[in-house]
């Protein structure tokens, strides 16, 4: 097996609140280069480890992470509705391989997804139907946060079945780094949001456009710097970042939930994507950051990076 990966931040504002010209096309820059290393490394399989914003998981049964044998998509923020190439026969045998090594993998026969899939999957392969993907959904909305020491076992494990695959295997982080959304918080919620919360019904098309619309006005409040939300921190971003590009990745179980979320606000803790998907790369043996580039962009309420690496062993 070879292996490379490449960590993403997504936003449900791309396209609809940019930032200045010259910043968006210094991203979109970094996302030709990141297309260029994907087509280049040209996998057989993804793994795409991604967050959920309340439309796939929700309190009823909230597992800190869960991969799917299918995966359809909710279309919300003008994202396409329909079903992502799930390689089910690969998904059950890393489903298998990870169980074997002693971690507590939920499955999910029919996983919903949203965004956080398929932007990832629209930005690197121009559709989430392009290339088989295995989606493993990991919790960074939903409180309380389990250790990270568990999520970076959760990457060993399953970058080392993967291994057993014996094909090009592509990991892809979706999300972090720092940025507070206006994402609902179940505690203290009034009894409508909660039960929405817990139980999961599906929004009707005009609630769905409403919550949407408040995002977006979050992300104008956020620019014009009229906001009571986290303010975006490079230099904790930066320190992630470099975490990840020494492979220090034992650092990480350092890291606590409130430390998170006060560094980086109430989202941050989507930086779990990177910390398995990492992982699961330096499973294969030593790798090497090949590309690095962050920015804050607060009209996408994000602080937002790519990145490329690869094992030492790969082309």
């Amino acid at each position: 097996m070879t292996a490379a990966l490449v960590g993403l931040s997504h936003s449900p504002l791309v396209g609809k609140n940019d930032p200045a010209p010259e910043i968006l096309q210094s991203v979109y820059a970094e996302i030709s280069a990141a297309r260029a290393f994907v087509a280049e490394f040209a996998p057989d399989l993804v793994v795409l480890y991604a967050p959920d914003h309340y439309n796939g998981f929700f309190y009823r049964q909230m597992p800190p992470f869960c991969l799917g044998t299918e995966a359809y998509s909710v279309g919300d923020f003008g994202s396409r509705v329909g079903s992502l190439s799930v390689d089910s026969a690969a998904a059950k045998q890393l489903a298998r391989g990870v169980l074997a090594r002693g971690i507590d993998l939920p499955i999910s026969a029919r996983m919903a997804v949203d965004h956080g899939f398929v932007q990832p999957l629209e930005i690197l392969f121009g559709g989430m139907d392009r290339v088989p993907v295995v989606p493993v959904f990991v919790n960074g909305v939903a409180a309380p946060f389990g250790p990270l020491h568990r999520i970076r076992a959760l990457g060993t494990a399953l970058g080392a079945a993967a291994r057993e695959l014996g094909t090009r295997v592509l990991f892809v982080a979706s999300g972090g780094l720092s940025h507070d959304p206006p994402v609902p918080v179940l505690e203290n919620a009034p009894r409508r949001v909660a039960d929405a919360l817990i139980e999961g019904h599906p929004p009707t098309p005009e609630q769905r456009a409403r919550s949407e619309h408040r995002v977006l006005q979050a992300g104008y409040s956020y620019a014009a710097g009229s906001t009571r939300m986290i303010p975006i921190n490079p230099r904790w971003d930066n320190l992630v970042l470099d975490t990840f590009e020494h492979g220090k990745l034992t650092d990480i179980d350092d890291w606590t939930p409130e430390w998170m979320g006060a560094e980086g606000g109430g989202s941050a803790h989507e930086v779990r994507t990177w910390v398995a998907a990492y992982a699961s790369l330096a499973a294969s043996g030593p790798y090497r950051m090949t590309s690095r580039f962050y920015v804050p962009i607060p009209e996408w309420i994000a602080g937002f990076a790519i990145t490329t690496a690869i094992t030492q062993g790969s082309r």
